[in-house]
């Protein structure tokens, strides 16, 4: 998505492209445990808790990705990073509600002057693919919000860090334009 908008970007395990980088995004697929196990032993953690806590250059998590900047999940027994004050909670009590929820959702703004939501258009929606969901503790950290069975956050930030519960790969327009506010965005 990156490529098509003409942003140059890298997939990469390397600690000097991480050193380099101007933004980074963190992403997530698969279960909460495993994927801070897996970031873990890549040894990047503290040389991108450098770059994004110290030097302040933002980062995008998305999916898992988002819900590892928490500090714990109820999907397993490792902690997060806890750069967002946050915990994930699976979906419950949802009635006939299939889990995971999946599909398109529209979501709802608290926050339009964030600058990952700077060229987003109104009425925005996005793919989910999730059972858990991420919780914060302060409301000023939600950017977005989006309801299955509640409401909950869809995005979240402090300071230069967000997170994303959807797919904004997978959102054809709306996930270009939010990707487009994160790699353009002050």
């Amino acid at each position: 998505m990156l490529q098509r908008l003409g942003i140059k970007c890298i997939i990469t395990h390397k600690s000097e492209d991480v050193m380099e980088a101007d933004r980074i995004i963190l992403p997530g697929n698969g279960a909460f445990d495993q994927c801070i196990r897996n970031l873990r032993l890549s040894g990047l953690i503290p040389i991108i808790e450098n770059r994004v806590l110290v030097g302040k250059i933002p980062l995008l998590g998305i999916c898992v990705g988002a819900q590892m900047l928490g500090h714990s999940s109820e999907e397993g027994i490792e902690p997060g990073l806890g750069w967002i004050d946050m915990t994930v909670n699976r979906f419950s009590d949802l009635g006939a509600l299939p889990l995971p929820h999946m599909g398109w959702q529209e979501v709802a703004y608290s926050d339009s002057l964030s600058p990952l939501l700077s060229m987003l258009e109104p009425a925005a929606r996005f793919y989910f693919v999730h059972s858990y969901y991420m919780k914060p503790k302060n409301q000023e950290d939600i950017l977005l919000t989006a309801s299955y069975g509640h409401k909950f956050a869809a995005a979240v930030a402090n300071g230069n860090i967000y997170g994303v519960q959807f797919h904004p790969e997978k959102s054809h327009r709306f996930g270009r334009q939010l990707l487009e506010g994160f790699a353009k965005g002050k």
